[in-house]
């Protein structure tokens, strides 16, 4: 199923809308097609953990940003998967719709960008099928773990009641937001913190680790078995008073030792071709939200994305 996403991988049109995603922007005062961000290749957006595609039909995750990019031309895909689970099971229900969109497109790679989570579930596509993918960028993601995660999963018995409210809680909204978006597939918010720790992340990148820097806070390789990486994010957790997502930023980031968005810290967000790492951005205005609220008289997200998408389009994907 493909739709539109919120706090933390991919989102985008369905095969059904495959027409209106093909379409380019025409600017009716200067008369030209705007192709700015026509890749060759189709871009598909990932939602991160307790994230979406869309909600009601009409609250995005990756708000406005679809639009955006579809304006300039790029043919743009909106994914969903668990909103909590484990990596390996979110990359999997990933994998599944991106053959589908490569088989309705007739396309033969897609351009990954992830979220959060999602930035994760990218590189486990890109590992198993390689020959479907022409770039990963992920956005804000947690390569080595969150220390949010380390810090729940430390003060949690496991098997314990914390444990259990912890996952009641956050299933039930897993199962709910699946619901209003029309994804059903199975929650296991244990496993997805587990994912997301630093212990479990290392595990992970011992599998599915290109594009890894090889030095804390460095940079990966740009290019592996032919893939593009990039990453991004931003440091900065409270950036508008007006947005009332900022302030849970500004408590969660106290937990961090390093510079951090509120939910990633600067150098855990690190893959591949670091194009910036210092933005200011929070963890959700680095898609947009909470409504396009982010920091005044700064780059906006939509800029971010669509200066990617011309950078991957001048690159031939």
């Amino acid at each position: 199923m493909f739709a539109s996403a919120f706090i933390g991988g991919c989102g985008g049109e369905s095969p059904n809308q495959l027409a209106a995603a093909e379409e380019t922007s025409t600017s009716a005062a200067n008369g030209y097609t705007d192709t700015y961000t026509q890749t060759k290749f189709p871009i598909v957006l990932c939602h991160g953990m307790a994230g979406f595609d869309e909600l009601f039909g009409v609250v995005d995750y990756f708000h406005g940003i679809e639009s955006s990019l579809a304006s300039g031309g790029a043919r743009v895909f909106v994914t969903q998967v668990p909103a909590f689970s484990s990596t390996e099971a979110r990359g999997e229900e990933l994998l599944q719709q991106v053959e589908e969109i490569v088989a309705v497109t007739g396309a033969k790679k897609v351009n990954l960008i992830g979220h959060s989570h999602g930035g994760l579930d990218i590189r486990y596509v890109a590992t198993m099928r390689p020959d479907l993918v022409a770039s990963v960028t992920s956005v804000g993601s947690p390569h080595h773990g969150a220390d949010l995660a380390d810090f729940l999963r430390d003060n949690m018995t496991e098997g314990g009641f914390s444990e259990a409210v912890l996952s009641l809680f956050a299933n039930s909204l897993g199962t709910i937001l699946g619901l209003l978006s029309g994804q059903t597939s199975p929650q296991n918010s244990i496993a997805a913190l587990e994912s997301l720790s630093s212990e479990g992340s290392a595990a992970y990148n011992a599998t599915y680790g290109a594009g890894l820097p090889a030095a804390w806070c460095g940079e990966g390789a740009h290019v592996v078995n032919g893939i593009r990486y990039f990453s991004w994010s931003g440091t900065s957790k409270v950036t508008n008073v007006l947005d009332v997502s900022d302030y849970p930023m500004g408590l969660t980031g106290i937990i961090y030792d390093d510079a951090n968005d509120g939910l990633v810290g600067r150098c855990s967000s690190h893959l591949g071709d670091v194009i910036r790492d210092d933005y200011k951005m929070n963890h959700l205005d680095e898609v947009n939200q909470l409504f396009g609220i982010t920091a005044p008289f700064q780059t906006s997200p939509k800029s971010v994305f669509r200066a990617h998408a011309n950078r991957l389009k001048t690159l031939g994907l």
